[in-house]
């Protein structure tokens, strides 16, 4: 399988696999110079992100998600552990037809510059198993299971 993307902007970097067995497929950051945010610093066309702050970060491509799977932007490991910079929430659905964003947040203590062509995040296509959804009358905490309700940190630390 072959995922087709579209480069809405000439200088975009189509997303590259850094070894050819790795899962996720690099993505890069890409200005719009018609953009108009708190992040985007002109002419230069850097992106600035303050401690504490979150910016939607433009890929300047489009993507072609096959049906029954979503691409999945996750985090770089290099860029997380070294910059500080974590993706948030960002699942690109098949019917989804325009630009690629990665949503970065600034997890350190200084600002945080991205130039234009760097590398911010990683791609990973996910095959999904579609489900109804049905209501019931039948609380699971009642079911008898090993876990029961326990949840966050119920197993240990």
């Amino acid at each position: 399988m072959k995922l087709k993307f579209y480069r809405i902007r000439t200088e975009a970097k189509l997303p590259i696999r850094a070894h050819s067995v790795d899962a996720g497929m690099d993505l890069f950051y890409c200005p719009n110079p018609d953009e108009n945010n708190d992040c985007f610093w002109k002419p230069e066309g850097k992106y600035k992100i303050p401690p504490g702050e979150s910016c939607l970060v433009p890929t300047g491509i489009k993507v072609i998600v096959p049906e029954n799977y979503m691409l999945e932007i996750k985090n770089k490991s290099g860029i997380a552990h070294k910059q500080k910079l974590i993706v948030g929430a960002c699942v690109v659905d098949p019917g989804y037809t325009g630009e690629v964003f990665v949503n970065l947040h600034n997890i350190g203590g200084s600002m945080k510059t991205i130039n234009p062509g760097q590398k911010v995040a990683q791609a990973v296509l996910i095959p999904v198993v579609t489900c109804g959804i049905e209501e019931t009358q039948e609380d699971p905490s009642l079911m008898n299971t090993d876990r029961s309700a326990g949840g966050f940190g119920s197993t240990g630390l």
